[in-house]
């Protein structure tokens, strides 16, 4: 047993309290300080938490799909090897009013004939059908559009910041009948996300729909409608906005009047439905009518002010 003296000669007193990593001392005070790992002595705190900070950015990194890498900064690059490559058309990723804009011109641009076949829900009604506070009212904004009583209608889906297209056919038709029956077809330019982790929201969505139109279907009727996912083009950067216009553009105009799925559905989706030659004109296209709209919008303005200045000019006779 060591005597006192022997104690203090070490520097340690009776009254001296045990050593305490203050690491450890700040996770009892911050609780949250805590999530960081504890590094080795060697390593400061502060290292630490940056090592954790950028471990987290890479994880995060590896698991975004290509459709949003555009997003992420990246290295300038060389002026020489820029001027000495051929840049292909780029399509930007489209937000929402951009989408909406693009739509309409498309609508308008299908015949009259054909376009009876067809509704469309807008764009944000799905994603606004999620949300508790908004589901009543697109329920009922749905319920106006008569959507059994079109062949197919076409919903533009927008979750997880990525485009898809939804299209019910036939739900007009009986759920049970033996040759046209109600069917879903989901289009996805970029199947590596798994475009199926949709279907439990879009069921859902269809069993609302049914019950807002006063049909009495039960959860089981709803999830025998088959959702159809064929695989079609994929996307090579942020277009998926770009390629639900041209998806509804080419079912517009080569969807036949009925179809039944056991003879097989649509014949013409399959991955070789369209050509990355034909989607860029399709998107140089929807471009050019923007700008279009935003001259003829200008010279519309010019003349309106030039109206009103005429108009404000007040002649006095002498």
């Amino acid at each position: 047993m060591e005597s006192r003296s022997e104690t203090q000669s070490q520097g340690v007193s009776d009254d001296d309290e045990p050593f305490v990593d203050p690491r450890l001392r700040m996770g009892m005070r911050f609780p949250n300080f805590m999530q960081f790992k504890l590094p080795s002595p060697e390593i400061s705190v502060e290292e630490s938490m940056k090592h954790q900070i950028m471990k987290k950015k890479r994880e995060r990194f590896e698991q975004t799909p290509p459709c949003f890498l555009d997003s992420y900064p990246r290295c300038r690059r060389s002026k020489l090897r820029i001027e000495n490559e051929k840049t292909p058309y780029v399509q930007k990723k489209l937000d929402s009013a951009t989408f909406e804009r693009h739509l309409e011109n498309l609508w308008r641009s299908i015949s009259e004939e054909r376009r009876g076949l067809f509704t469309l829900l807008d764009s944000l009604w799905f994603n606004l059908y999620l949300k508790a506070a908004s589901k009543e009212k697109v329920l009922s904004w749905i319920k106006h559009r008569n959507i059994f009583l079109k062949k197919y209608v076409f919903v533009p889906i927008v979750c997880w910041s990525h485009w898809s297209l939804l299209i019910f056919c036939h739900f007009g038709e009986d759920l049970f009948s033996s040759t046209i029956k109600p069917c879903m077809i989901l289009l996805d330019s970029l199947q590596m996300t798994d475009p199926r982790r949709l279907e439990p929201n879009i069921r859902k969505f269809v069993l609302d729909i049914y019950r807002a139109e006063g049909i009495p279907e039960t959860n089981d009727v709803i999830s025998q409608i088959p959702l159809l996912v064929p695989k079609v083009p994929q996307q090579k950067r942020e277009e998926c906005g770009s390629f639900v216009l041209y998806f509804i553009h080419l079912f517009a105009e080569s969807a036949p009047e009925n179809f039944s799925i056991s003879e097989g559905y649509p014949y013409f989706m399959n991955p070789d439905w369209f050509t990355r030659e034909s989607f860029e004109h399709f998107c140089k296209d929807l471009d050019s009518q923007l700008v279009i709209e935003a001259d003829e919008t200008r010279v519309y303005s010019m003349l309106l002010e030039e109206s009103f200045d005429s108009s404000s000019i007040i002649i006095l006779d002498d």
